[in-house]
């Protein structure tokens, strides 16, 4: 059975807490926004490992714990592809990214969990580094979404934390709070 395709607006996380996951995006402080991408993937990592049901869905239309890591994996890979596009370009409009059909295409459920845990240590271990370098005004440096959301480097981060933060929460059943 197909997973229906998340067509949320998830934005509002900017301005208000999480009620299903319990993060406060407004709650870091700037200067722990890279330290924070670090410790939600090592809760990713604790997470996976040794888990027998890693590729078991909980119910035919939701994500396995292995599917969710792989879409986690690749939010940050995007999310520093992005925060580079904010720094080096003024204004830059993202291109879309179907997040659904990636799952399909690159067959999240087939995938190997060590591979996907280590790969997605190493991805969230770029987007943190990407934060950890900006400095000064370039955290306000603006970028678009193709759906005309906008963001700043920060808003940005904040918002982009949110997502591995509530997918673990899908998957762990344990609020962040």
């Amino acid at each position: 059975m197909d997973i229906p395709p998340d067509t949320k607006d998830w934005t509002w996380v900017l301005q208000e807490p999480c009620p299903e996951c319990g993060f406060d995006t407004a709650a870091p402080e700037r200067a722990d926004l890279a330290g924070l991408v670090v410790e939600v993937s090592d809760r990713w990592r604790t997470t996976m490992t040794d888990r027998p049901d890693v590729a078991a869905r909980p119910e035919p239309i939701v994500w396995s714990p292995l599917e969710y890591a792989c879409h986690v994996r690749d939010v940050f890979a995007l999310a520093t592809y992005r925060v580079g596009l904010m720094i080096g370009e003024d204004d830059p409009q993202f291109a879309n990214w179907d997040q659904d059909a990636t799952a399909i295409e690159d067959d999240y459920a087939a995938q190997d969990p060590a591979v996907v845990v280590d790969d997605l240590s190493a991805r969230a271990g770029e987007f943190s580094q990407s934060l950890a370098t900006v400095a000064g005004d370039d955290w306000n440096r603006r970028g678009r979404r193709s759906d005309g959301a906008v963001f700043t480097v920060e808003s940005f981060a904040r918002y982009l934390l949110h997502d591995p933060i509530h997918h673990l929460t899908d998957v762990t059943r344990t609020s962040w709070a």
